[in-house]
């Protein structure tokens, strides 16, 4: 084996140097069972695949002091909503979640405001009533639904100010979609 040159070496030892291995390896590749070569999966009760998806619930604290529940609303459950709706904005550019998913949830349903439309409040409390209960996963999925592709991919000032102007227009009404679990929101 090869010595540095501060180790003392005796005279009449054989000094090696380096020498390439005989065979060079096969190149990798990452060729594993669970590797899918269709990518992830999509359709309904699928939600929306990202990386780092866990992180979105890291940032929910930087909203604690920004948040407005109307009597009747519950922090986790509009907590859990916004994430979901973060999630699938974050995932409609393919990165993980940002603060600023999370405020394009909390701005879509009109929790940044101190006094939403009455209209909005009735449609947010239907939707995000017991969403963050785990057998609650078609509600969320709807509720996720409800904020269409076109809006997550504004700008939270884009929201902001189509908020403003039309606090209703940022989401469907769900008694509106198809009966039965939640479609596909891929087309708009």
């Amino acid at each position: 084996m090869a010595a540095p040159r501060h180790v003392r070496v005796g005279p009449l030892s054989e000094v090696r140097a380096y020498s390439s291995p005989e065979v060079t390896p096969r190149r990798w590749r990452a060729e594993r069972p669970g590797d899918l070569a269709s990518g992830q999966p999509t359709g309904a009760l699928r939600g929306h695949q990202g990386p780092d998806q866990g992180y979105a619930y890291g940032l929910v604290r930087l909203f604690d002091d920004r948040v407005l529940l109307v009597d009747g609303e519950h922090r986790h459950d509009v907590d859990a909503g916004c994430v979901a709706v973060a999630l699938k904005r974050a995932s409609i550019f393919g990165r993980a979640p940002v603060v600023w998913d999370l405020e394009a949830g909390y701005l879509a349903f009109g929790f940044l405001d101190p006094q939403p439309p009455a209209a909005l409040v009735a449609r947010r409390m239907t939707l995000f009533e017991g969403v963050a209960e785990s057998h609650h996963y078609s509600e969320i999925r709807t509720l996720v639904a409800c904020v269409p592709t076109a809006v997550l991919a504004l700008t939270p000032a884009d929201i902001r100010r189509r908020y403003e102007t039309d606090p209703l227009g940022l989401t469907r009404d769900p008694q509106r979609r198809a009966p039965g679990p939640p479609q596909p929101d891929n087309t708009d």
